[in-house]
């Protein structure tokens, strides 16, 4: 290990863009698909690393959502839950805003109240034995339609847990306009929750155009298409809107062609907020630790650098001002401390 991986292990972190089920390591899902045999997903944690290669993104929602298939009892949320903030111990992330989808899990017959039972007490949990502090973005499955909208918002608007901060839109783009779905987030904004929609991912500009004046987005989930549009970037930096950047992750779906054209220099050269994050880790075959690294190679970051993307964090991230300083002071010191060795 080089001496910036060392640093990069170490260094405290908060992560804003990593997804519930995408998160479930080889070894989880294998102990799940174990609990429902009537899946396709593979027992055997080796044969999942076949399974988790992803031909494009259409290929990768459809080994998703097999995945996904496998939550099926509030002791399988919890499990999961809890294992996931382990997997985030390990990698020194001290917050993260983690992506759920509650509409999956409702609709394969998981109460609505036994759903946010379990995840509420794989927080506590997490927090009370691991010190990591988790926030929850209930995001809408968007190749689901307004149906999972509609029942999506119902559960963040009337049910929400204590822990949830924000509202999201994930999966698929292509055919998948944002402007339709205003009226959920109008109805989440208004009740407390900050909009953080993915948007031009997989397609161009002008998607996240809509998910910035049509749902009101205060960070955009990935946003890989920015750089196309000069006058993008340049509102994005002026008002400090950050993105959500996933480098392995936009290889995996094919989003990007290779890391040698990920246009996340282009973001930072224009003065855009960018942050690091894993998205669906063991799917992609990464954490973020090794985001990190891959974002230092990029960025030709040395210690210092790096440090910043992880301060770039906690600012974007919508933890309290208290919870903010203090986490930023623990980087600073650490970085110190670095140096000074």
């Amino acid at each position: 290990m080089t001496d910036l991986q060392t640093f990069i292990a170490g260094l405290p972190k908060a992560e804003l863009h990593v997804h519930h089920i995408g998160s479930a390591s080889p070894r989880i899902v294998a102990e799940l698909a174990a609990r429902h045999p009537d899946s396709k997903v593979p027992t055997d944690p080796e044969a999942l690393v076949d399974y988790f290669t992803f031909r494009d993104f259409a290929h990768f929602v459809e080994v998703y959502l097999s995945v996904v298939d496998l939550i099926r009892t509030p002791e399988d949320v919890r499990l999961l839950t809890y294992e996931i903030a382990h997997d985030m111990a390990r990698q020194s992330i001290r917050y993260a805003e983690l992506t759920l989808t509650p509409y999956s899990s409702v609709r394969r017959g998981i109460p609505d109240a036994a759903f946010m039972e379990a995840i509420e007490d794989a927080r506590k949990s997490a927090e009370a034995d691991l010190g990591v502090v988790l926030r929850w973005c209930f995001d809408i499955p968007g190749e689901a339609g307004l149906a999972a909208a509609e029942e999506t918002t119902r559960l963040a608007v009337d049910l929400g847990p204590e822990g949830l901060v924000s509202f999201g839109l994930g999966g698929p783009e292509i055919g998948v306009p944002r402007p339709q779905f205003k009226p959920y987030f109008d109805r989440a904004i208004a009740a407390g929750l900050h909009s953080v929609p993915h948007a031009g991912e997989t397609t161009g500009p002008q998607t996240i155009w809509d998910a910035l004046t049509e749902l009101r987005a205060e960070r955009i989930g990935h946003g890989t298409s920015a750089t196309r549009d000069p006058r993008l970037l340049e509102h994005l930096a002026e008002h400090r809107i950050p993105l959500e950047v996933c480098p392995t992750s936009n290889i995996a779906t094919r989003a990007v062609r290779d890391l040698a054209e990920h246009p996340i220099k282009e973001m930072v050269a224009a003065g855009v907020l960018v942050t690091v994050n894993s998205d669906d880790p063991p799917m992609f075959g990464t954490d973020l630790n090794s985001e990190y690294a891959v974002a230092a190679r990029l960025l030709e970051l040395d210690e210092s650098g790096v440090a910043a993307l992880a301060r770039n964090a906690v600012e974007a991230s919508f933890l309290d001002p208290r919870g903010k300083a203090d986490l930023i002071a623990e980087i600073d010191a650490y970085t110190a401390a670095w140096q000074q060795a």
